[in-house]
């Protein structure tokens, strides 16, 4: 390994450490908020997984979108335009204060839908209390992305993971308070969580505006200087890029959500033990998923320096890399797989079925982790409209229909469906680590 590979490896590393730890945070505050359901009750822990997945059907599609921003900024970076990224980031503003009321809206219609999908009638009232509840702080969760991309881009990842922490502290006593009832507050249930959560969220965005404006690291950029109305070839320019990448997000994430939805309609045990084994697989989606940001940056900032042996040597970094923090979560999950659970619930049937479903959340951790780093790769080179076609075909032509047919074709129940989503993934992994390869191989010559 060559000195410049080293370097490269360091600097990958300590841009990566921050992100990976703010989405473990995120992860966390799932993680949080099913077990603060789970002891509250099974169906509180059911209603919360279906409300959950609902609210990531539309987020999921508006947080890719808002990943035009790394790229963007980080190639500007590397070709030392500070005007410009200024400028990038006050369209960005604009396009995450449509967003925002866009997602409310959603949040508060999807609970219609839930008879047409079959949600079982217990599990229902509770998921839309708990959608009720976290709507009101989505109006500031596009923001806190546009902010936080945008910090991100730049290279400067610590403030994700201090403010992902100091959410996860503040919930903590806040769900408790408001989902059990203490301190003369009635008890609220799945509610109350989404409350929590909502409250959380504005602590975050307000916290890291008045850090952007003070900071001495962004004074010089004057991102909050002066006014800008919002101009529409520069908003084409983050929609031209972000959404390819946002359905690219919404693919994936809509085939998980479609998962939970179908396993929801097989009763309280089996939604609440999918939830149980998705948190923790998601939990462990938090690390290639830093790492595939970081990835991004670099790639980014190499492109925009028109360095093409640096880029290789970005896009290389971040595989090794992978390597060791998918293998390290396979060997967590396979063999702690048993002890994990018993964190979540005290109900014996929920423990024995969430247990093999960790077993399969094992499987799947290196093709899961080698489609987000290509992906993450991809975007720095703003490579994105051609992996939307390949996770299409990945989630949604073989992923969803493999595991509906196991699960309901053949009788295999949640574990048919986890099934299917394995296949999905590996072979996005196949067809999105290809292009990868290709792309990054051949990138600036």
């Amino acid at each position: 390994m060559n000195a410049e590979l080293r370097r490269e490896l360091r600097t990958t590393s300590h841009l990566a450490a921050p992100l990976i730890l703010g989405q473990l945070s995120t992860g966390l505050t799932t993680f949080v908020d099913n077990v603060i359901a789970g002891h509250h009750s099974t169906r509180t822990l059911a209603s919360v997984t279906v409300g959950t997945a609902v609210m990531w059907l539309p987020l999921s599609a508006v947080l890719g979108t808002l990943m035009s921003i790394p790229p963007l900024v980080s190639a500007l970076h590397g070709a030392k335009k500070p005007d410009e990224i200024a400028r990038t980031f006050r369209q960005s503003l604009w396009l995450g204060l449509a967003l925002g009321p866009l997602l409310f809206a959603f949040v508060s219609l999807a609970p219609l839908s839930f008879a047409r999908f079959g949600i079982s009638p217990e599990i229902a009232p509770g998921a839309t209390a708990f959608l009720h509840g976290m709507r009101w702080g989505l109006p500031a969760f596009t923001l806190l992305l546009v902010m936080r991309y945008t910090s991100d881009g730049l290279g400067h990842t610590l403030p994700t993971m201090l403010l992902g922490f100091g959410g996860l502290v503040l919930l903590l006593p806040l769900g408790y308070v408001l989902t059990f009832g203490r301190f003369g507050i009635p008890e609220l249930g799945a509610s109350g969580l989404g409350l929590a959560s909502a409250t959380v969220i504005w602590c975050q965005a307000l916290a890291l505006a008045g850090y952007l404006a003070r900071a001495r690291r962004f004074r010089s950029l004057g991102l909050f200087a002066r006014f800008e109305g919002p101009r529409a070839s520069e908003l084409w320019q983050l929609l031209g890029t972000g959404l390819p990448i946002g359905f690219t997000v919404f693919l994936e994430g809509s085939s998980f959500i479609l998962a939970a939805l179908l396993i929801g309609r097989m009763g309280e045990v089996p939604a609440a033990a999918h939830q149980v084994a998705i948190n923790v697989a998601s939990l462990c989606f938090m690390i290639p998923l830093g790492l595939s940001e970081a990835t991004t940056v670099r790639v980014g900032f190499a492109l925009g320096a028109r360095d093409g042996a640096a880029l290789r040597r970005s896009a290389l970094s971040g595989f090794l890399l992978l390597v060791a923090t998918q293998l390290s979560t396979f060997l967590v999950l396979f063999f702690l797989k048993g002890k994990i659970v018993t964190l979540y619930t005290r109900d014996a049937a929920v423990l024995l079925l969430a247990e093999r479903l960790l077993l399969y959340a094992a499987l799947f951790q290196f093709s899961d982790g080698i489609q987000v780093l290509s992906n993450g790769a991809l975007r720095g080179l703003r490579d994105t409209r051609v992996p939307m076609v390949l996770a299409a075909i990945a989630y949604w032509a073989v992923g969803i229909p493999l595991g509906a047919h196991l699960a309901f074709g053949r009788g295999l129940g949640p574990s048919g469906m986890w099934l299917g989503l394995i296949a999905g993934l590996t072979l996005a992994a196949v067809l999105l680590g290809s292009r990868f390869a290709r792309r990054v191989g051949r990138a600036l010559g």
